[in-house]
């Protein structure tokens, strides 16, 4: 006889539920989508002993947001130079690319590499993306001397309210995690749009 009353109150209870804006959106690039402007602050996760990213400050400012593309500055500390820019391609698939800025603006000398996905692996709502390492970049390593990076497997991906980046290669395995329930202050603009 108390069926009707439990189920009211308990739907009530659920439509009155807050909904969490910053994590609308099943999908990578949907769910930066949806926190487009907000920024948040990270945290090392994996990083090997000793490395200065274990004790910096990062923020993520997601900026420049259309249907195919977003762009990410990656606030270290001070250092406004690193930029992630993430797109939509053929296949279901998604490009990232680095772009690198010194403080007058002018791009680094290794500048704009990065990966694709395999075709699927960046498809609407896919939550998670893996991003081999592309010939363009291989070859800005080797003509700048890195001999390391030609290895890079970067990975980025939406895991409840949380957002990672990551980075593994023979001699490395970092991972950083953003939460996205916490929007932060808005960082100095990043040096890519120093003129």
């Amino acid at each position: 006889m108390f069926r009707p009353a439990l189920i009211s109150v308990a739907l009530m209870a659920f439509y009155a539920a807050p909904v969490n804006a910053e994590s609308i959106g099943d999908g990578l690039f949907e769910t930066l989508q949806a926190n487009c402007g907000k920024a948040f602050e990270g945290t090392v996760v994996r990083a090997p002993e000793g490395d200065p990213w274990r004790s910096a400050k990062l923020v993520m400012h997601i900026r420049d947001c259309s249907d195919t593309e977003i762009k990410v500055p990656l606030h270290y500390n001070d250092n406004h130079s690193r930029v992630w820019i993430v797109t939509k391609i053929a296949d279901d698939r998604l490009r990232l690319k680095h772009d690198h800025r010194h403080e007058n603006g002018h791009s680094d000398a290794v500048t704009m590499y990065g990966g694709e996905t395999a075709a699927g692996d960046g498809a609407p709502d896919d939550s998670d993306a893996d991003f081999i390492v592309d010939a363009e970049s291989v070859k800005i390593f080797f003509d700048n001397g890195n001999t390391r990076s030609p290895d890079n497997v970067w990975s980025m991906a939406v895991k409840g309210n949380n957002f990672t980046y990551g980075l593994v290669r023979p001699d490395l395995d970092f991972l950083a995690s953003f939460d996205l329930t916490k929007p932060v202050t808005t960082p100095p603009p990043a040096w890519d749009l120093v003129h």
